[in-house]
């Protein structure tokens, strides 16, 4: 289990902190399969996962739909045939927030389970 993945998250306000140019560096080189995207003008994580089969992807988008649940924070999963892209961001600020990189990390897990 990475280091990243172990942490908790915290609960989230509108008012806090969105991570740092320095924060996102030093976070991204413990998810180097993630890329930081911008999208209407907030800065998100996505990353797109491959399977065989659909039926493959369905059952992985379950466990981030479960995962996400768990931890009341919620990701963008788009499902197609043999693919799922997730993305995550935190809603309440607009942004990134250290949580994102957590369950960012604690998606790469569900891959091995």
């Amino acid at each position: 289990m990475s280091q990243l993945a172990q942490q908790q998250c915290e609960a989230c306000r509108a008012d806090a902190p969105r991570v740092s140019d320095a924060e996102l560096a030093e976070l991204m080189t413990q998810i180097p399969d993630w890329t930081p995207q911008v999208r209407d003008g907030v800065l998100q994580l996505e990353r797109e996962f491959r399977f065989k089969n659909f039926r493959l992807a369905w059952a992985f988008a379950d466990k981030v739909a479960e995962l996400a649940e768990s931890e009341f924070h919620h990701p963008a999963i788009l499902l197609e045939w043999g693919k799922v892209t997730v993305t995550w961001w935190t809603h309440a600020i607009g942004g990134l927030h250290r949580n994102d990189f957590i369950m960012a990390a604690r998606t790469d897990q569900l891959l091995d389970e």
